[in-house]
């Protein structure tokens, strides 16, 4: 007998209520209908109640022309022949995960556990999209970092940081989430079980994708961190440039400051005053000690 997909969007109470599983728990009701209260809820999660399992998970989307990262909570009640997803709207966003491209590829044989291993599939999948995503920003980032403002490059930095770290939130617990079930620690008390051998099975590929998301993660975030090395040795590198270009000019000016402080002495017998050349000379004499040090540096490559 094939199992039956219920998905819902945005529900209301009455519509929960009506096409939910009748021995599902008032705090379960409570949990599908209730809103995150803050950007880190809900925290994902699979666990076995009575004779169906609860579950949330979360399902990352990059808009990249936004720059920004949304979320959709997508909350799942298994019992032995019924799948209930309940999708939330972020605000803000739209609906991410396509669950009716899913439903027509339901087989009649196929159980409520595979098809809710074929919807953690799809998310794992969107998050391996989510790092790839991730890392051609990176990447088109880095190669902004000679043209533009450091005060731009900080600031992506540290939104592409905060979009990590939350991603990481919210994958490593859906990643354990999914483990436990191949463990076969996520198990109902009562009634026939959820995840038959052969679903936990095919578990594993969903597992396999949520580790190598992480994978990726922990290397976008090295990514990151080196494309933050390379911005602060560029501003390092350009205040030394300006720095170098300061002593140079302090230098160009330090002779000549000696020369008319030599002159500018309030002494009687100083024969340069009273030589009818002795302006000129000082000039000349400033103009060339000054055009040997400009020759030195450039010899240098000092500027």
């Amino acid at each position: 007998m094939a199992a039956t997909w219920i998905d819902l969007l945005d529900p209301t109470p009455e519509e929960l209520r009506a096409k939910a599983p009748k021995q599902l728990e008032e705090t379960a009701l409570e949990q599908l209908l209730a809103l995150p209260e803050h950007a880190d809820d809900p925290r994902p999660t699979l666990q076995g109640h009575g004779d169906y399992v609860f579950g949330i998970f979360l399902v990352a989307v990059a808009v990249p022309e936004d720059d920004s990262v949304y979320y959709q909570e997508i909350d799942l009640v298994i019992t032995h022949d019924t799948l209930l997803t309940v999708r939330k709207t972020p605000e803000g966003g739209r609906p991410a995960c396509d669950v009716a491209a899913m439903q027509k590829t339901q087989k009649p044989d196929d159980s409520a556990g595979l098809l809710a291993y074929r919807l953690l599939d799809e998310i794992a999948e969107r998050y391996l999209d989510l790092v790839d995503a991730l890392d051609d920003e990176i990447d088109e980032l880095e190669d902004k970092v000679e043209g533009q403002p450091a005060e731009l490059t900080r600031a992506r930095i540290s939104t592409l940081r905060h979009d990590l770290l939350h991603i990481r939130r919210t994958l490593s617990p859906m990643r354990d989430a999914v483990r436990r079930v191949i463990d076969g620690t996520v198990e109902v008390e009562q009634g026939p079980e959820v995840f038959p051998r052969e679903v936990e099975v095919a578990l594993n590929a969903a597992y396999d994708k949520f580790l190598r998301a992480s994978d990726a993660l922990d290397l976008a975030r090295d990514l990151l961190a080196g494309v933050r090395d390379y911005s602060q040795a560029k501003i390092a590198n350009d205040q030394n440039e300006v720095m170098k270009v300061l002593t140079v000019v302090a230098s160009l000016v330090l002779l000549p400051t000696f020369i008319v402080g030599l002159y500018g002495q309030n002494f009687v017998d100083i024969p340069e005053l009273r030589w009818q050349w002795g302006y000129g000379f000082s000039w000349g004499l400033i103009v060339v000690t000054t055009a040997l040090q400009l020759w030195w540096y450039r010899r240098k490559r000092w500027f």
